[in-house]
Formats: C-alpha cells, structure tokens, sequence
C-alpha cells in the first residue's frame, strides 16, 4: 500500500489585483496613475504625459498586494 504524502495546497492569484499590479525583479510593486481615461482634453500635456508612466506602490499598501500575488504575476 502506498504511503499518503501530505501536499500543501497552491494559492490562488487574485486575478483583480494580477491585472493591476506588477512586480518587478528587485520586488517593487507597480502601480498605473488614475485620472488618465478621459476628459483628457482639459489636462495639459505635461500631467497626460506623467499620468502615463507607473509609479511604485506606497509601502503601505505593498505587503496587501503581494499576499494577492502569491507568484510574482
């Protein structure tokens, strides 16, 4: 009779957070600005041009997103 292996079960990706966030090889967690879907024509180039880059995700709420992101998605 074969010997029962006990197998920890995977974690699951919260799939919400994996298509908003991600995680760089040094282990920053990156985030996309707000304000940059429409009603464009009222903001000035400059602020469309920064609103377009990611910026790294305040420390404070980092820990939550990588418990979401068990594997680095």
């Amino acid at each position: 009779m074969a010997k029962a292996t006990k197998v920890k079960s995977k974690l699951k990706t919260h799939k919400g957070a994996a298509k908003r966030f991600k995680l760089t090889a040094s282990g920053k967690v990156m985030r996309r600005h707000s304000f940059a879907r429409h009603i464009l024509t009222s903001k000035p180039s400059r602020r469309k041009r920064r609103l377009a880059q990611s910026v790294e995700l305040a420390p404070a709420d980092a820990a939550a997103v990588r418990r979401m992101l068990p594997y680095g998605r």
